[in-house]
């Protein structure tokens, strides 16, 4: 085990060495100005590895803290928040798509005040924005993208966006004017939606019992999921399909209560395509993280503790 550790601890090493290796020395960086001057943002002054793989990023982002939200009060912008890890691929691959194009990085600027978040760093940050996009999505992941008010205050969230929107996913070149356009021509209406957003996290936060769920709760809950099943390769919703147990659980216990077959045969439907799909790993065994097309054939290749349980 000993040996184990020391290996990924050089491994560690090995990438921090590999993603500074195009910044300048401490003593350059410790003359730049706080923004970092023309060649760099305000993350070259940051510690964190993943923070600074976006120091030469055309996006003028800040580290999290007060300047960032005083700046976005004074300019009367809302703020675009980005958490994400050095070994994220999705993070790399969103990145490469927008954060380093200047066509985006320029409709950035001029719509936001944008700030970077390293979640291993910060995840008390990641925690609370990741509860946010869950309640307001159905899902989570990274890079995670986050759009509120100067005072903190959500009401946009999504997780990965293309430069150009493609299968269904918003991209970044339409995205990024509309919620501009809404800030700037919909203000009231944006603001009522960041006031619901904090209220129904308040309420999840209280920690107090509500009603039983009652019979009708459960049959919406049912065809929600029912109206967005894949009747030809299983999962719900189109790619990327996670395996979501939680709601296979649910249809299980739905099927045993009301005797709806339709629920069984969407989790046999389900398990089966996973089962022989490339996000069952044939070799190593266990569950990917997730399924990158919407029939369950190529994997992110990552596997997490908590599905194999």
């Amino acid at each position: 085990m000993a040996f184990l550790a020391s290996g990924a601890r050089a491994q560690e090493v090995g990438e921090e060495r590999a993603l500074r290796k195009d910044l300048p020395s401490a003593d350059v960086i410790a003359d730049l100005p706080p923004d970092g001057g023309p060649e760099f943002n305000r993350l070259i002054h940051e510690q964190s590895p993943y923070l600074l793989q976006h120091a030469r990023n055309p996006v003028d982002w800040y580290p999290w803290g007060p300047e960032a939200f005083e700046a976005a009060k004074r300019e009367d912008k809302p703020v675009f928040l980005s958490v994400g890890y050095s070994t994220c691929h999705w993070c790399h691959v969103m990145e490469h798509e927008s954060f380093e194009d200047e066509e985006v990085a320029a409709l950035m600027n001029a719509a936001f005040i944008c700030i970077k978040v390293d979640r291993e760093e910060r995840p008390d940050i990641d925690q609370v924005y990741m509860s946010v996009t869950q309640a307001m999505t159905g899902r989570g992941g990274w890079p995670m993208t986050v759009v509120m008010t100067p005072d903190k205050k959500p009401f946009f969230a999504g997780t990965y966006f293309p430069k150009v929107g493609r299968a269904g996913r918003a991209g970044m070149m339409d995205l990024v004017p509309a919620l501009d356009k809404a800030w700037k021509e919909q203000r009231e209406s944006v603001l009522a939606s960041a006031d619901q957003a904090v209220n129904t996290l308040a309420g999840m936060s209280l920690g107090t019992p509500g009603a039983a769920l009652g019979v009708r709760t459960l049959d919406v809950a049912y065809r929600g999921l029912a109206g967005r099943f894949d009747a030809r390769n299983g999962g719900f919703g189109n790619a990327p399909k996670f395996p979501v147990p939680h709601n296979l659980r649910f249809l299980l216990r739905y099927a045993k209560r009301t005797g709806e077959t339709h629920a069984l045969e969407m989790v046999e439907k389900t398990l089966h395509e996973m089962r022989k799909g490339g996000i069952w790993d044939h070799v190593g065994f266990g569950f990917h993280r997730y399924s990158t097309d919407r029939v369950w054939l190529l994997p992110h290749f990552e596997k997490m503790l908590y599905d194999q349980g």
